[in-house]
């Protein structure tokens, strides 16, 4: 698989951000001691709980070396960890569990979330942010997958991990006080389809064209492109609008 690129990621950073200062509004807490954001990737996310919390001890894990790279050189005052999501364990509790757009590429949410509910202090919060796709930037990356001479190697990819809204009520609810749950899709306005293409390139497409040779790649972009070209109409001034649903989970402890 593709490493991870900080600089592809923050191409859209004030987009990307958005959802994190929506996530963050919604964690009613004045001053807490210690705070922790989950998948943090280059800090974005991060620097927001900073901000909020300048006393606080605030930690950002990740497990990809350049994301991690960027976070420290941009925001050296942050504590930065090295850690796999899918096996971390805390050495000790939080007042805030925080994490934006990450917990999509965790497998076994039915698991996941009851040991990250554990890391959270008595009257915390684990509050977070998952994309829900179902737009045709995402599903067509599958369906190219699946059609062209690469199928074998690309069968089961970056399967979806992220589960319907009342999923994680069932599983949240009865370990907490109390439980706020919502979706928002966000219309994005971007210059082409080119420019979508270069927003999946730093998330969903990584899975796929890791593994391809350089002119398999070229000929999967090629497809790509042509039915994204297809999928997202132009504007009357020739932009396109990129709709994008991300589901919002904040627990109280």
């Amino acid at each position: 698989m593709t490493e991870w690129s900080a600089a592809q990621y923050l191409k859209f950073a004030g987009q990307r951000t958005r959802p994190a200062i929506d996530l963050l509004a919604r964690v009613a807490r004045d001053a807490p001691a210690n705070v922790i954001d989950l998948g943090c990737g280059p800090g974005n996310s991060t620097a927001l709980l900073a901000a909020r919390w300048p006393d606080a001890r605030v930690c950002g894990l990740d497990n990809a070396a350049d994301m991690l790279a960027t976070a420290r050189r941009d925001h050296p005052a942050i504590t930065w960890i090295e850690a796999d999501l899918a096996t971390w364990m805390p050495d000790a509790r939080y007042d805030v569990v925080y994490s934006n757009a990450a917990l999509q590429w965790v497998p076994d949410h039915a698991t996941l979330f009851p040991r990250l509910l554990g890391a959270v202090r008595p009257g915390g919060v684990l509050a977070v942010q998952v994309p829900r796709t179902a737009g045709p930037a995402h599903t067509l990356i599958r369906e190219i997958a699946r059609a062209g001479p690469w199928a074998e190697r690309l069968a089961g990819r970056a399967r979806a991990h992220v589960q319907p809204p009342g999923f994680y009520y069932d599983l949240v609810a009865p370990r907490v006080r109390q439980v706020d749950l919502w979706e928002t899709e966000y219309h994005q306005v971007m210059a082409d389809t080119a420019a979508i293409v270069e927003w999946v390139k730093g998330t969903a497409l990584r899975p796929f064209v890791g593994l391809l040779s350089d002119e398999e790649h070229a000929a999967f972009m090629a497809r790509y492109r042509a039915a994204l070209e297809a999928a997202y109409p132009r504007q009357a001034d020739g932009r396109v609008i990129f709709p994008f649903r991300r589901l919002f989970l904040v627990c109280e402890t």
